[in-house]
């Protein structure tokens, strides 16, 4: 199992949560990353933790004031991106776009989606992996995997009658060992948390709880 940290735009300590992930992901041997804001990409990649951009946008080196270039996360250290996530929503073409991108800066991929056919039509443009967040149950305190399982299952079945290479990964809500093991019953290979970890009194603890089923 995958798990991505993003830490979106909280007052979280990147560089403390991030040596904490990579910590708990070497003794736990869980695959671990965290997504920081832009600015503390290198600042984070420098704690050795597998590192994300939370966006890439979808051009090339030019006049694109205020755009996330993939290169530049790239060489700041990053090994992957989110795309198309529910707070930062982009255009079919976009995604695809951020997608070529993410490829001429070999950057790894997971492209959000709200909804299984979402989940299928992301599937069909060739990222590594996509993930099902319905808006709703982000930032809550009730999974995915709990509140709307079909929704993971239904999912997984989408993007496997597309691509069966493209791995799924199911977020919302996401903050407990019980909520990663149902996610991974339901088919998921990993999971997308952010305020469970980012805005936890004790990250580590969080952290470790989630991971423990896999310990």
């Amino acid at each position: 199992m995958f798990v991505l940290v993003n830490l979106k735009a909280y007052a979280a300590d990147a560089v403390g949560i991030a040596t904490t992930a990579r910590e708990v992901s070497e003794e736990s041997g869980v695959r671990i990353a965290v997504a920081p804001q832009a600015a503390r990409l290198a600042a984070v990649a420098d704690t050795g933790v597998e590192t994300w951009a939370q966006h890439v946008s979808p051009v090339e080196h030019g006049s694109h004031t205020g755009s996330t270039l993939a290169e530049a996360a790239a060489m700041a250290g990053a090994d992957g991106t989110l795309i198309n996530h529910s707070e930062r929503r982009l255009r079919l073409a976009d995604i695809d776009g951020a997608l070529d991108a993410a490829e001429r800066a070999e950057l790894e991929t997971i492209v959000c989606a709200n909804n299984p056919a979402q989940v299928g039509a992301a599937a069909a443009l060739g990222p590594d992996a996509v993930a099902v967040e319905p808006p709703e149950l982000i930032g809550g305190d009730v999974s995915v995997s709990q509140a709307d399982p079909d929704i993971v299952e239904d999912a997984v079945a989408a993007a496997e009658a597309v691509d069966d290479s493209v791995d799924v990964l199911c977020g919302a809500g996401i903050s407990s060992g019980e909520d990663l093991d149902a996610a991974g019953e339901l088919g998921a290979e990993g999971v997308l948390l952010a305020s469970g970890v980012a805005k936890a009194d004790d990250p580590r603890a969080a952290l470790a709880d989630l991971v423990e089923p896999l310990s």
